[in-house]
């Protein structure tokens, strides 16, 4: 009895259940948010110091820009580049700017041999100085030098301390208005200017942070930086980052030793300064740079361990709270045990024990309620059943009254219907399809469309068409009408246009075909194509002569022509040289839709091309007249096209720009290369396509204004064969229109 007595219950195995977990969670918990938020701290620290490194280079890069501008606008300046003006008033305004600007060491303007002719304080005037580097380069279009020490300027300009003097050099040519060279006008930068930079980043969190920034040139050489490393040339990680990604930060040993977290930036020039390539780096000792950190790791460490204790005595209470209900109807249960008349407590401190207490009196009395609520259930079930019988007739019944709409449909229909299951057999035949190729329906269901309407010389490509569905489920059919030959059962082919569709689910899919017989219009378009040929052939060799001859009596063969004779010559040429392009225009479109164009396709430069079409409407721009613009961006491209008749898309395009241009306007021959498309725009000013005609631009013998048009002349042929030239290249043609500011055709061919 002693021994049960002092047995430990469930409320004291709670409690050091609950002081062991939050013990040990408070512990893990403060290390993994250490852990997390040092390596966030860790990327802050690092983060601050490549910011101090990207300011101090943005601001190298500006600084530059600034003197680089600057000097590039005095070179542009009409009096610094006159002859007229002499030396001294050229020195009076060298000295003028030198003064804006307290790093400017030295100005000056030579000639193009060398020889100074003007400078600031009038130092080195007369002196050559071919022989720099500034000089040179600037003559070869790099027009700024990297840090050097002062050579001819060092016992001319006053200073004090025993650092040599360092400057950075800026230089641009002056040429005269053809690009001559007249001299070079060159710039010498005090290097303090770059320690200015520095401090005025640094120097606001040097004192708490003891960090330390240096410059270094483009072969690792310390420009700017602590005494111990000017001049000296490194090779250090954050160099090479620096090279490779611009900014960042990273952890490294330098050669004095220590290790050091490093901020890098490497400049990258600012507008149109190329830059010098300098990189900056910030350095803070590791121990300096973590100390922040380590003092988080130690807070975090003591609060953890201050809520672990703290959580430890919550858990105790929480569970010898837990426990006493529990404790109290085991009592109650073995009372009951021993014959005491004594009920399990209804009410307890939470749900749990209150269920268990109730669970028992309540389990014959759910067990009767199922019962009945399953009796319930199953008279609805059977009503549902009953009523979903009912729709599912009806649902049937709607289903068959459409298959017998959809069939009379069909039936009806003037086209044949076909309707082919995957494995290509018939098995829908209308009463059009039984007129128009010879079979009844009776007669082909179930056999192989293949062998009963597709001409032998076809069944191979339609054999693996169809396997190819079988195996993959993608039919890849096109979304307009095609035009085939179809065996009739007496073996005479037929062409039709036919539309295909894929219809019902993947298991029960086949395709519907609806067939139009078109051999009638087909031999009325041949019998019009050979009649436009026959006409058009026909008319080009009498056209020739009467365009030689009428060419002859222009060029006076005839003798000299009265002024009216000559107009009426006049009249009569351009009217011949319209007709000869209407009969070329029509035998291209007949070939075009006859499938019989002919393209020789050859790799050949574009720049070429694009001139030659602009020389070819120079003489109808001169009578309009206008301009012509080229601006192509291609030079060194090649293409694999046909010359001629790209060249006959350009003159198109050119030649309609200038006649629906207005007088002394400019047209834009305009050809950029993208990633995998040529582009070759030509726009015009003119006043625009009208709305309700750019839709048809490109059909045959499309007009936007039939008077207008014929006032300015045209076929209505030319953007149509434009179109076909540029598809057959595999390319694509289209435009941009504004009402009353232009229009611009755009060619695109792929690369």
């Amino acid at each position: 009895m002693n021994a049960a007595r002092y047995r430990p219950g469930i409320g004291s195995y709670l409690a050091m259940a609950f002081c062991a977990m939050a013990v040990l969670l408070s512990v893990i918990l403060s290390q993994v948010l250490g852990l997390i938020a040092s390596g966030q701290v860790k990327a802050d620290i690092g983060g601050a110091l490549a910011e101090l490194a990207l300011q101090t280079s943005d601001k190298l890069d500006r600084g530059m820009f600034e003197r680089y501008r600057e000097i590039e606008l005095m070179s542009r300046r009409q009096d610094l580049r006159s002859s007229e003006l002499a030396p001294a008033g050229k020195r009076a305004i060298l000295n003028e700017r030198q003064a804006t600007y307290q790093y400017y060491a030295w100005l000056g303007i030579t000639d193009a041999s060398g020889k100074v002719l003007a400078a600031s304080q009038g130092m080195l005037e007369g002196a050559n100085v071919a022989a720099r580097p500034w000089f040179g380069k600037a003559l070869q279009g790099t027009h700024v030098g990297d840090v050097h020490e002062a050579l001819l300027l060092a016992k001319l300009l006053p200073g004090a301390g025993t650092e040599p003097k360092r400057f950075v050099d800026v230089a641009f040519p002056l040429l005269d208005k053809d690009g001559k060279v007249l001299g070079v006008l060159g710039a010498h930068l005090y290097w303090q200017w770059a320690r200015d930079v520095e401090q005025s980043v640094i120097a606001p969190v040097q004192a708490r942070r003891h960090v330390e920034a240096m410059i270094l040139g483009s072969d690792g050489t310390v420009l700017l930086g602590p005494p111990a490393l000017q001049g000296r040339r490194l090779d250090l990680e954050s160099q090479r980052a620096a090279h490779r990604q611009r900014s960042g930060h990273v952890e490294e040993n330098w050669p004095d030793g220590g290790r050091y977290l490093v901020g890098y930036s490497e400049t990258a020039g600012h507008g149109h300064y190329p830059g010098l390539g300098w990189t900056v780096l910030v350095r803070q000792g590791l121990d300096d740079a973590y100390q922040p950190l380590q003092q988080m790791q130690a807070r975090v460490l003591w609060v953890g361990l201050g809520l672990a204790l703290l959580f430890s005595l919550l858990g105790y209470l929480a569970a010898l709270l837990i426990a006493q209900p529990l404790s109290s109807l085991a009592t109650a249960a073995e009372r009951i045990r021993q014959g005491e008349a004594l009920s399990l407590p209804a009410a307890a401190p939470y749900s749990e024990v209150q269920a268990l207490v109730q669970a028992l009196n309540a389990l014959v009395a759910n067990l009767m309620q199922r019962k009945s609520e399953l009796n319930e259930l199953n008279l609805t079930l059977e009503r549902r059943v009953e009523q979903r019988t009912r729709e599912l007739e009806q649902a049937l019944a709607r289903v068959s009254a459409n298959e017998q709409r959809v069939q009379t449909i069909i039936e009806s229909a003037q086209d044949a219907f076909i309707a082919v299951d995957p494995q290509g057999r018939i098995i829908d035949w209308n009463s059009a399809a039984e007129r128009m190729f010879g079979w009844r329906r009776s007669e082909v269901l179930g056999l192989s469309y293949i062998e009963v309407l597709v001409p032998p010389r076809f069944r191979e490509r339609q054999e693996e068409a169809m396997l190819s569905f079988r195996s993959s489920g993608e039919a890849n059919l096109p979304e307009r009408r095609l035009q085939r030959l179809v065996l009739r059962r007496d073996g005479e082919e037929l062409a039709v246009e036919v539309t295909v569709a894929l219809a019902g689910a993947r298991d029960e899919s086949f395709f519907s075909a609806f067939l139009h017989d078109v051999s009638a219009r087909r031999k009325v378009e041949r019998m019009k194509s050979e009649f436009i040929s026959t006409v058009s052939h026909e008319l080009r060799t009498p056209m020739t002569s009467i365009q030689a001859s009428l060419a002859m009596l222009a060029d006076g063969s005839a003798g000299e022509l009265s002024p009216d004779t000559r107009h009426l010559l006049d009249i009569a040429q351009k009217s011949s040289e319209r007709l000869v392009r209407l009969v070329n225009d029509v035998l291209d479109m007949e070939k075009i839709e006859a499938g019989r164009m002919d393209y020789q396709m050859r790799r050949q430069p574009i720049l070429p091309l694009l001139e030659q079409a602009l020389d070819a409407v120079r003489g109808v721009a001169s009578q309009r007249p206008a301009g012509l613009q080229l601006e192509a961006a291609v030079d060194g491209l090649e293409l694999s096209l046909d010359h001629d008749r790209i060249i006959q898309v350009l003159v198109n395009l050119l030649s309609n720009a200038v006649k629906f241009s207005p007088q002394f306007s400019t047209v834009t021959l305009n050809a950029e290369r993208s990633l995998d498309w040529l582009t070759i725009s030509v726009a015009d000013q003119g006043e625009g396509i009208p709305a309700e005609f750019q839709a048809s631009v490109f059909e045959k013998f499309a007009q936007a204004d039939g008077s207008d048009r014929r006032r300015k002349g045209g076929t209505g042929l030319g953007l149509s064969i434009c179109k076909s030239i540029v598809e057959a290249h595999g390319g694509r043609i289209d435009f941009e229109t504004h009402p009353g500011k232009g229009t611009v055709f755009r060619v695109e061919l792929p690369l």
